[in-house]
C-alpha cells in the first residue's frame, strides 16, 4: 500500500509543481526558464529523499547520502579546480553543472532504488533543468553533459534495488480478473 501512495502523492506534488512552472515558463524568457530550473533543482532531491522517509527506508537514505554527497564534492571540485568561464561571463565555476548534476543523482536514485515508473517525472524535470542552464546562459551544453554523468554515475555507484517489497500480478482467465499485490 505505502508505495501504490507514495507514487500518488508523487505524481500530485510533481503534477502541481510542473504545471506551476510551465505557467511560469509560458512567458518563455531566459529569466522565467531559469527561475524554474531553480525551483526544480530544490524539489527534485527533497523529493527523492523523502521517498526514502516515505518508504521507511533507512538503507536508501544511506545510498542517498552517499551518492549525492560524491555527486556534490566531485562536481564542486571540479567546478573550483577547473575554472571553466560561464557563457555569460559572470565567473569560472561553469564547468560542470551542479543543478544538473544532483537532479540527475536524485532521478537516478528513485529509478535504481524504485523502478522507472517513480523516476520518470524526476528525468523530465532533471532534463528540464539542464536545458534551463544552458537556455540562461549559465552553462555550456558540455557543462550539462558532464554534471549529469556525474551525478547518473554517483547513483549508479551507491544505489541498489529496494528489496522489501515485491510487486505481483496475477491473471485470472477463467473469472475475468487480474490481481496487483505487494509486499513490503
Amino acid at each position: 500500500m505505502a508505495l501504490m501512495e507514495l507514487n500518488m502523492i508523487l505524481k500530485k506534488a510533481l503534477l502541481f509543481c510542473t504545471s506551476f512552472l510551465f505557467a511560469h515558463a509560458l512567458y518563455a524568457n531566459e529569466e522565467n526558464v531559469k527561475h524554474a530550473g531553480d525551483i526544480l533543482y530544490v524539489l527534485i532531491p527533497i523529493g527523492s529523499y523523502a521517498s526514502t522517509y516515505y518508504m521507511n527506508d533507512d538503507e536508501g537514505r544511506m545510498e542517498f547520502y552517499k551518492s549525492f554527497a560524491t555527486a556534490a564534492g566531485v562536481t564542486y571540485g571540479l567546478k573550483y579546480t577547473i575554472d571553466a568561464p560561464r557563457p555569460d561571463g559572470s565567473d569560472k565555476n561553469s564547468f560542470p553543472s551542479g543543478h544538473t548534476s544532483l537532479t540527475f543523482q536524485s532521478a537516478v536514485f528513485l529509478h535504481k532504488r524504485y523502478g522507472l515508473k517513480y523516476a520518470l517525472l524526476s528525468y523530465a524535470g532533471a532534463t528540464f533543468v539542464g536545458y534551463s542552464r544552458v537556455y540562461s546562459h549559465e552553462h555550456y551544453s558540455r557543462d550539462v553533459i558532464a554534471g549529469a554523468l556525474l551525478g547518473t554515475l554517483s547513483a549508479w555507484l551507491f544505489t541498489e534495488k529496494y528489496k522489501n517489497f515485491s510487486l505481483d500480478l496475477k491473471i485470472n482467465t477463467k473469472d475475468k480478473f487480474f490481481t496487483l499485490t505487494y509486499k513490503y
